[in-house]
């Protein structure tokens, strides 16, 4: 998981190292620790090890730094994908200290810091001036960890701060958290549930981010419907479908497609944003 990223928002993958403790509710069908699992590792827990890489692993981002300099672009990194880089376990320090320097050190890339844990960037960065290449967000699955994390954030001077509504569990809305606030927002990504055990989300609860985006300049990524979907394709089937009730947004009927069938198509097109 590193060059050449699967992820919808990024084009590389970087992690310090694998390994994570659950914290909230978005964290029930890890998809991290279910492809550790699958690789017969066992890294999830606080009292599971972690895993580590050697200096090899370590030198691809300077080559992808290289890269994006000959051709004249920028390049995102999602630093991590397997691991939260502000987990509070004193044996990464060592390598949280190593990681800062590689950002520093390559900047024609931008990194994708995401955290459930922004209680502790502020003690765990050695920056007072945030490099212009780091990008800090927050996943925010529903309003009470948008309500814990969102205010946290908007405090970091970093130069791009973006929230992750993946997977939305519930109904979110920022007008409250951002109305007294001179810090901005300027990217959220939303998403549903992917896998066998996914939790659905309600087409509304989408729709009213988009809207609180588009009206407050935010850019808006919606990376995938997950296994849940609103429509069924033409030509599809399928065996397994459910009525979502929100108190606010009615009722959906969704149908159990797959990520792949089911898609990222909102309202008739692809909502690609990036922040400027």
């Amino acid at each position: 998981m590193a060059q050449d990223s699967r992820i919808e928002w990024t084009h590389h993958t970087f992690n310090p190292w694998w390994g994570c403790r659950k914290v909230s509710p978005a964290c029930r069908h890890c998809y991290a620790e279910t492809w550790a699992k699958r690789l017969a590792l066992d890294l999830w827990g606080g009292d599971a090890s972690r895993r580590f890489f050697k200096e090899d692993y370590w030198k691809q981002p300077l080559k992808w730094n290289r890269a994006a300099e000959k051709a004249g672009v920028r390049r995102r990194v999602f630093c991590a994908s397997m691991a939260d880089v502000f987990e509070g376990r004193p044996e990464l320090h060592e390598w949280r200290d190593k990681l800062w320097p590689m950002i520093e050190a390559t900047p024609h890339l931008d990194w994708l810091l995401l955290t459930k844990r922004i209680h502790n960037v502020a003690r765990m960065v050695p920056w007072s001036t945030w490099p212009d290449n780091v990008w800090l967000g927050i996943t925010a699955e529903n309003q009470r960890w948008a309500d814990r994390r969102i205010s946290i954030l908007l405090d970091v001077p970093a130069r791009v701060r973006f929230v992750s509504a993946e997977p939305l569990l519930g109904p979110l809305t920022l007008d409250k958290l951002l109305s007294n606030s001179q810090s901005r927002l300027h990217w959220l990504i939303a998403g549903g549930e992917s896998g066998h055990h996914a939790r659905p989300t309600h087409p509304e609860w989408v729709r009213r981010l988009r809207d609180e985006c588009q009206a407050r300049k935010i850019a808006f990524h919606f990376k995938q419907w997950g296994h849940w979907a609103p429509t069924m394709p033409k030509g599809l089937a399928t065996r397994h479908q459910i009525t979502l009730d929100d108190d606010t947004a009615g009722s959906s009927l969704l149908y159990g497609l797959g990520k792949n069938a089911a898609g990222r198509i909102l309202d008739g097109r692809t909502w690609d944003q990036f922040p400027a």
